[in-house]
């Protein structure tokens, strides 16, 4: 394979429209915790393959050295230094090509910082593995002479580029039409540490930058920082831009964001359909269009047969694949799923983990109902899809959902989801209307017991009702939420930005 990147740093896999440089903490597949991954994934390769020339950042972490991957050195960025108060920090820059498509990633070397077993840590220098990797963004441009147009941050973990920008870099002419976009992936996760990191931010007699009454109060808050000097505030979805306005989901930020509001968009993010696909989809037992839905019913036999559901194939099947935490809504199913698996015959079909109640309660799930329910704990891709395709019903039944990929991900796959209006649930998901057929999910608004019983009951019933059913399946399927939209939006976005 030929290198993505020549010895004087050029690109050689892109032509050239817009300079984009985006870094990210996460990049999937290498790399991924959550939905994070996803787009700084999916996103750069979308804008790379419509010709502009990106630089996509992301720490080398030691997972990496156990995959397969073909790397290279880029000969200008090795031997790099970085100095955060009286520490010395030496980086180098290495090269390869992301899997699964032609977009050269730039891998952030440092044995000393990311050479751990995970890609977040409580270690006392979790500070400076960001401050490396943002400030190691805009120093490679310099080394590499490469003028930015946009420079797109992610989460708090390089929320402080925009302030780099402004302190450090704005009388060099290298950046001078750079402009920064800066988007909130979960604002509940702000980066907030104390004020003694100050000397290693390396802003010099820039300080009166950062927000003084955090200052003032002993801490210095990444993300805030990031809102208070970018150009452009993005976030995940229409909505979510909208509710983290207020106080019940703006995590203390909420008035920051309205003083900004001119500035806050929200982009549902896109699905990778190359991967998320029933018709291609080679991880399910049988693929399957809106055309031809008989694969389906072959997968979900087979999730059914692997998983040792044996309660039979014609009640409907529930599936869940989350994070088992309290934002996803757990709460409220602990309280009614019990109940309402001893009402109405389904099966159910679990993978995730996270809190251990959360996970105890489908570990005794499934001991109470053996032939019905299925917990699956941790997370496995292939099971992943084969839940995708296999159930009849999705489960989302979020407190607060920035954008969520599964709802879409089972619009896709004619899984009919059960979601919370918030969000990219609301921006995603239509609610259906048995009368007319349409709709594409089932919609429940208040976040209460009452709420999630009322939802499940009435997919539950939607389901004995094979052709309307059968019509709302097909609603979803016929959706829409690839990147070649959604990368269009952040496309023109950034051309707004520049003019």
């Amino acid at each position: 394979m030929a290198r993505p990147y020549n010895d004087s740093g050029t690109c050689l896999a892109a032509a050239k429209k817009l300079n984009i440089v985006l870094a990210s903490a996460e990049v999937a597949p290498l790399a991924k915790t959550g939905g994070l991954a996803d787009v700084a994934s999916a996103l750069p390769a979308w804008l790379h393959d419509a010709g502009h020339d990106v630089r996509l950042l992301m720490p080398r972490y030691a997972m990496l050295e156990r995959q397969d991957l073909k790397i290279h050195k880029v000969r200008q960025l090795q031997d790099l230094v970085l100095r955060a108060g009286t520490r010395e920090i030496r980086y180098a820059i290495d090269t390869t090509i992301l899997p699964g498509t032609s977009l050269p990633v730039l891998l952030l070397r440092c044995p000393e910082l990311y050479g751990r077993d995970s890609i977040y840590t409580e270690d006392a220098d979790e500070h400076l593995r960001f401050i490396l990797l943002s400030r190691a963004a805009l120093e490679m441009c310099r080394q590499m002479h490469f003028a930015p147009d946009i420079v797109h941050c992610h989460d708090w973990h390089t929320a402080l580029i925009p302030l780099y920008l402004r302190a450090r870099y704005g009388s060099d002419a290298l950046f001078r039409k750079a402009r920064s976009v800066m988007t909130i992936h979960n604002i509940g996760y702000q980066g907030v540490f104390g004020a003694g990191i100050l000397d290693e931010l390396g802003l010099g007699g820039a300080a009166g930058l950062l927000h003084q009454d955090d200052l003032k109060a002993g801490q210095i808050n990444f993300l805030k920082t990031g809102l208070l000097h970018a150009d452009l505030i993005t976030t995940v979805s229409p909505t979510y831009a909208q509710e983290i306005q207020g106080p019940e989901y703006g995590a203390g930020l909420d008035g920051l964001l309205r003083q900004r509001a001119d500035s806050v968009i929200g982009i549902l993010n896109g699905v990778d359909y190359a991967e998320w696909n029933p018709a291609t989809d080679a991880l399910i037992a049988a693929n399957y269009t809106a055309d031809d839905l008989s694969g389906k019913r072959t997968c979900k036999r087979a999730l059914m047969k692997a998983l040792e559901l044996t309660a039979g194939g014609e009640q409907p099947l529930v599936g869940i694949v989350s994070r088992l935490v309290g934002q996803k809504g757990f709460e409220l199913v602990a309280n009614v799923l019990p109940g309402l698996m001893l009402e109405r015959d389904f099966s159910l079909a679990v993978l995730g983990s996270g809190e251990s109640r959360y996970e105890r309660l489908f570990s005794r799930l499934q001991e109470v109902f053996p032939d019905r329910v299925h917990f699956s704990k941790g997370y496995n891709n292939e099971l992943a899809h084969q839940i995708e395709a296999g159930a009849d019903l999705f489960l989302m039944p979020s407190r607060y959902e920035p954008c969520g990929l599964n709802q879409m991900y089972s619009l896709k796959y004619g899984t009919v989801p059960i979601v919370r209006k918030t969000g990219g649930l609301a921006d995603s998901v239509q609610a259906v209307d048995a009368q007319s057929a349409s709709g594409t999910g089932i919609v429940f608004e208040h976040y209460d017991d009452s709420g999630l019983r009322w939802a499940l009951r009435t997919a539950l019933d939607l389901y004995s009702n094979a052709p309307v059913f059968r019509q709302i399946m097909l609603n979803g399927m016929a959706e829409d939420f690839s990147w070649a939209s959604q990368g269009a939006l952040y496309e023109a976005l950034f051309r707004r930005q520049l003019e």
